[in-house]
């Protein structure tokens, strides 16, 4: 909840807009509430009818732990969100369901009954919602070069999304991760920006679903000095065009609904206070018609100083972002930006294009017309989506070692299995999963790469498990190993020092290579990590990237139910400390593009 002083400031910008109120009207048939009429028609005539607290009370986006739903009709909200891990209880489709109501009757009682838009971070599924199917992050998706089956991705995750009410979803993300070390690398579909702008597909699929999808991060957030999170991407203009504007492009020609602005710097200057990129490259150069919202608190950061600030406000206002994501401090952004407003500091012609870019989507998307977003299916967490997630999981594995061991037999042989992330869901999901940053432990509904090892080798074969790799001896065909990164999220997931394989999964490798079997790698990672030492010792290497739900799809490559496709979305670098792109002449371990097959 926001504090009481906060509270009092809040008290004090309402009293100062309820001035400018319009007597109460009769809307029901008010155009904007005709269907039949042009959008643009029904955008004109409802911000018509709106008071200066109605427009900035739409520019503004809360968190749902500090607003409440009478305050999302006291203060004319217009749109709330979940961070990642910030869930109603019960965390189900239906708690989430009551909870984005109770929200929507909110925004509906406020004089002009404009509906609010509930956001979440449906990165790679509905990853907040227990019991929701959770799709590949997006880096095992680029490995599969397959475009139409992000398209399918996008479709099913927006009917979950849809499922619970929610109407917005913060993805996907468009970065072209350029150093493995950033914490962010699996966000990003590839180092190579053609290789991602194919993958904007999944726009497509998330909006066909009357879901909102969002840009992300804009601009350079993958381009990072050092890879480090919200760090400055020192390029030239042209290089930074070059790299990291062709997916936005990409996203703007298929009608993306908004762009979110990213926390990172462009050669010092932070981008969310940046005119040049916001106005007039996305807005003005790329004729984005959709509107821009800022990242969390991320306006915060404009001047330097800890806190939201009247610069901040209006640095970021008048650069060209139209919502505002200010989790907790909502009432002061409200308070700052209506005193730019009456200082002449930010116009209202800025006020005004925010407001219309924003009305214009929940018009588009029916929102006036169907407030409570589709709820008539039951695919949530279905047996049809979990089949298409474990298609991608297998389509994303990416075979980079084979002496011969793969594929194993099915029905057939003695197989061990250790490695502290072959039964555990929370590491093959990797963040934003249930939490922000994620974890490990089970994940409700999900299926092991141990669980789909047993599956698909089938009741012929005998399967011994021990995490540690404790009790392995020659008598077994093969060891597989699934080993790698524990979950995490930006910020805590950086690794300026590179990324090394942990102690603890060294020893279990030498574990089983001292038994004398083959030892089959499985690779649980958000990026490529440093693997050139021990790689001579392994009979086998694949990279399973962070799979998710269905864990059975890695098991369908290593069996040989699936032939192995995938292609390195990035280049593997020879030193984890040293990241290395195509073109740039950097020593490499396997090149973009790299993928055996059997």
């Amino acid at each position: 909840m926001i504090s009481k002083y906060l509270l009092v400031l809040v008290l004090l910008f309402t009293a100062a807009a309820s001035c400018d109120d319009q007597p109460p009207q009769d809307t029901a048939q008010a155009p904007y509430r005709d269907a039949s009429l042009p959008v643009a028609q029904r955008v004109a005539d409802l911000m018509s009818r709106m008071s200066l607290a109605d427009k900035l009370g739409q520019m503004t986006q809360a968190e749902r732990g500090s607003i409440t739903p009478s305050e999302v009709t006291e203060f004319r909200i217009g749109s709330v969100l979940s961070g990642g891990g910030s869930v109603p209880r019960p965390n189900d489709r239906g708690g989430w369901v009551a909870m984005v109501d109770a929200y929507q009757r909110a925004a509906l009682a406020t004089p002009l009954g404009i509906p609010f838009l509930y956001g979440a971070d449906a990165v790679h599924g509905h990853n907040n919602v227990a019991g929701a199917t959770v799709f590949p992050h997006n880096i095992g998706l680029g490995a599969t070069r397959d475009a139409d089956l992000v398209i399918r991705i996008g479709q099913a995750v927006a009917q979950e999304v849809a499922e619970t009410g929610v109407h917005w979803t913060f993805a996907p993300c468009l970065c072209v991760a350029r150093d493995d070390r950033w914490g962010r690398t699996y966000e990003s579909f590839s180092e190579d920006p053609a290789v991602v702008a194919s993958m904007s597909g999944i726009i497509t699929g998330i909006q066909s679903q009357q879901v909102m999808a969002t840009a992300k991060h804009y601009l350079g957030d993958g381009g990072t000095t050092g890879g480090k999170d919200q760090g400055d991407t020192q390029l030239s203009l042209e290089q930074l065009r070059a790299i990291h504007l062709p997916p936005f492009e990409a996203a703007v020609k298929r009608d993306v609904a908004s762009v979110m602005v990213s926390f990172s710097s462009w050669n010092g200057d932070k981008v969310h206070g940046s005119e040049q990129l916001i106005t007039k490259v996305l807005k003005d150069e790329l004729k984005f018609g959709g509107f821009v919202v800022s990242d969390w608190n991320g306006m915060d950061q404009i001047d330097g100083v800890k806190g939201l600030s009247a610069v901040d406000v209006r640095t970021a206002i008048n650069a060209g972002i139209d919502m505002a994501m200010v989790p907790q401090q909502w009432g002061e952004f409200l308070r700052l930006l209506k005193e730019e407003v009456d200082a002449g500091r930010v116009t209202m012609a800025r006020i005004d294009d925010a407001n219309r870019r924003i009305l214009t989507k929940k018009i588009e998307y029916q929102l006036f017309e169907q407030v409570k977003t589709g709820r008539n299916t039951d695919t949530f967490g279905g047996a049809a989506h979990r089949a298409l997630a474990r298609e991608a999981v297998a389509k994303s594995q990416v075979l980079l070692k084979n002496s011969g061991v793969l594929p194993l037999k099915p029905r057939a042989g003695k197989l061990f299995v250790a490695g502290r992330s072959a039964d555990n869901t929370g590491n093959s999901s990797g963040g934003w999963t249930l939490s922000w940053q994620g974890g490990p432990g089970p994940v409700p509904g999900a299926t092991s790469v141990l669980q789909g090892i047993r599956e698909v080798a089938g009741p012929g074969a005998q399967i011994t498990f021990a995490a540690d790799g404790a009790g392995i001896d020659r008598s077994y065909s093969a060891a597989i190993a699934v080993i790698g990164e524990l979950p995490y999220a930006e910020y805590q997931g950086d690794r300026p020092e590179g990324v090394r394989l942990d102690p603890g999964d060294v020893a279990v490798l030498a574990s089983l290579k001292a038994s004398g079997v083959p030892v089959i790698v499985v690779l649980i990672s958000g990026r490529p990590m440093d693997v050139a030492a021990h790689l001579p010792g392994w009979d086998a290497l694949v990279a399973g990237w962070l799979p998710g739900s269905e864990g059975a799809g890695v098991a369908d490559v290593l069996f040989g139910r699936v032939s192995p496709t995938g292609k390195l979305p990035v280049a593997w670098p020879v030193d984890g400390g040293q990241p290395a792109n195509t073109g740039d002449g950097k020593a490499v371990l396997f090149p973009l593009g790299f993928g055996l097959t059997y």
